[in-house]
């Protein structure tokens, strides 16, 4: 089995292909399972300690459709001990309002199921007014634009999965 369950929710397959590129960055499917949240089983977040949430802002600072009709089942696993890392893709410049609003609304609701947060990212390189996402000056998790900072996913995943290795100690 691998060692981290990541959990993802795509609309146009701009967050599949980048949880795709993380799971390569990590070691590819030894180490990283991928899971649609559209067909997870709640016990499927049971075979983790490590656990990547992935969700995309939609609208006016929603979550997609997938992570929106699986949020209240959130309720039903027990995230005590686990650590939980987050990015999110959204458009810094067309909805700086509410720039990956979604991380921010998953990590809090996972935080208070007892998930403890690592993969904190720095908001320097971003132009955005206001986020969700945004606690003590950092993102929750890795923050991507793949409509106006594509040139950077990649090396921003690679930083990222960097970071990971050591929080989640593999």
């Amino acid at each position: 089995m691998s060692k981290i369950g990541l959990f993802y929710g795509s609309t146009t397959g701009k967050t599949q292909s980048a949880a795709e590129m993380i799971q390569e960055a990590f070691g590819g499917d030894s180490v990283v399972t991928l899971y649609d949240i559209a067909e997870v089983e709640a016990s499927d977040f049971d075979k983790y300690q490590n656990i990547i949430i992935a969700c995309p802002t939609w609208d006016i600072g929603e979550l997609q459709a997938d992570w929106s009709g699986y949020y209240d089942e959130l309720d039903e696993i027990d995230f005590s001990g686990k650590k939980v890392a987050y990015f999110g893709t959204g458009d810094q410049i067309g909805y700086a309002d509410n720039f990956q609003d979604a991380m921010g609304i998953l990590e809090e609701k996972i935080s208070s199921l007892g998930g403890k947060t690592v993969g904190y990212w720095l908001t320097d390189g971003y132009d955005f007014n206001e986020s969700k996402a945004v606690k003590n000056g950092k993102f929750v998790g890795l923050a991507l634009d793949e409509d106006n900072q594509s040139e950077l996913t990649e090396q921003r995943i690679k930083q990222w999965v960097t970071q990971l290795k050591s929080e989640f100690e593999i």
